[in-house]
């Protein structure tokens, strides 16, 4: 398990907060009628690359938003850059995941049932 620093913990709970509200706000124009959350984000320890794990509901549409959000990335960053420009130097570069740690924990209870 890697150690992350108290500095990169709280970068990346600032970006966490800010992505979910810029993704809040472009998910009604973008993926109307699908539920994206930010799950947790993990910052490199050159603070270089920010990587955002997605929760998105349904979950079949997972791949389609991924690939649209790398689409609009350096939109996203230039965002995120007005939000928390104050804060930080550099902006990372964001990298988007998929987290499917709620689709394991629905087929473990389902194996388990």
């Amino acid at each position: 398990m890697e150690q992350y620093s108290t500095r990169q913990n709280k970068i990346a709970r600032l970006i966490q907060r800010e992505m979910a509200d810029i993704l809040l706000k472009i998910n009604k124009t973008h993926f109307s009628g699908k539920l994206i959350s930010v799950t947790i984000v993990r910052v490199t320890k050159d603070l270089g690359i920010a990587r955002v794990y997605l929760s998105i509901f349904p979950s079949e549409y997972g791949e389609e938003i991924l690939k649209e959000l790398t689409t609009i990335n350096k939109q996203l960053r230039g965002e995120l850059g007005r939000k928390v420009g104050k804060s930080l130097r550099v902006i990372p570069a964001l990298e988007f995941y998929i987290d499917d740690s709620l689709d394991y924990i629905e087929k473990i209870d389902k194996l388990l049932d």
